[in-house]
């Protein structure tokens, strides 16, 4: 538990800073010089929109992307996309992509000794309605080692892309499961040292959109900017 203590407790932030030394890799990433700010030309402000008009339902459901069904939990994650002021953030891109039940991407670096199944590829992305509404149909990821520091291993999570009309307009986040024990242990997870804007990652259980006999549903809302911002990566 040593190694993953934040070092630097007192001061609170909403945001993960680009140093944190318990994250290992983030001492390599960070910029060590003053960032210098080039200007945006015409093509980074006004395109390219990525997918919106090839877009399919099954794009939104990762259990019927095969011929056969997935193993693990079947879950029902949506929400809603908003402003700073709440107000719904429509015909954005949003894209997902995560482990399986088992807690294994398919990636040529992800070699760690749990099983692939063929019947899930772990990526799905939707477009929000007119009211900032997104839903996705997947699998429960898995826990995963990592080898950050001794014993690691990453809390179930769900990575979630927001594309906005251009290139440079996305943002990237996480979002969690309510409960998972691993919190207090995962470096990541951690870097935001504000805790309430920590609890903005993690989804809530919602009986609402859970299907009888089929599927548990998860509510995650996810705020762009403003003091209420769900918390981004670098």
């Amino acid at each position: 538990m040593a190694d993953v203590i934040p070092y630097n407790r007192e001061e609170k932030s909403a945001q993960p800073s680009s140093l944190y030394l318990p994250y290992k890799s983030t001492e390599f990433r960070a910029p060590k010089q003053p960032l210098v700010i080039l200007p945006h030309t015409l093509s980074e402000v006004t395109g390219p929109v990525y997918g919106h008009g090839r877009m399919l339902p099954v794009d939104a459901d990762l259990t019927k992307q095969h011929a056969g069904e997935p193993l693990g939990e079947r879950i029902i994650v949506s929400g809603k996309l908003l402003d700073e002021n709440g107000r719904p953030v429509p015909n954005t891109l949003i894209e997902i992509w995560q482990c399986n039940a088992a807690g294994r991407y398919i990636h040529a670096r992800d070699q760690h000794p749990a099983p692939l199944d063929p019947n899930f590829s772990g990526a799905g992305r939707v477009v929000t309605d007119a009211k900032g509404n997104y839903k996705f149909t997947s699998i429960k990821p898995g826990a995963y080692p990592w080898r950050n520091h001794p014993n690691a291993w990453r809390p179930a999570h769900i990575h979630f892309s927001m594309f906005g009309p251009s290139f440079i307009n996305r943002l990237v986040t996480q979002m969690y499961f309510p409960g998972d024990p691993l919190f207090a242990f995962d470096p990541i997870y951690q870097s935001i040292t504000d805790e309430k804007a920590r609890e903005r990652m993690v989804s809530r259980f919602d009986m609402d959109s859970t299907i009888p006999e089929w599927a548990l549903g998860y509510k995650f809302d996810i705020v762009l900017r403003g003091r209420n911002a769900t918390p981004m990566e670098h």
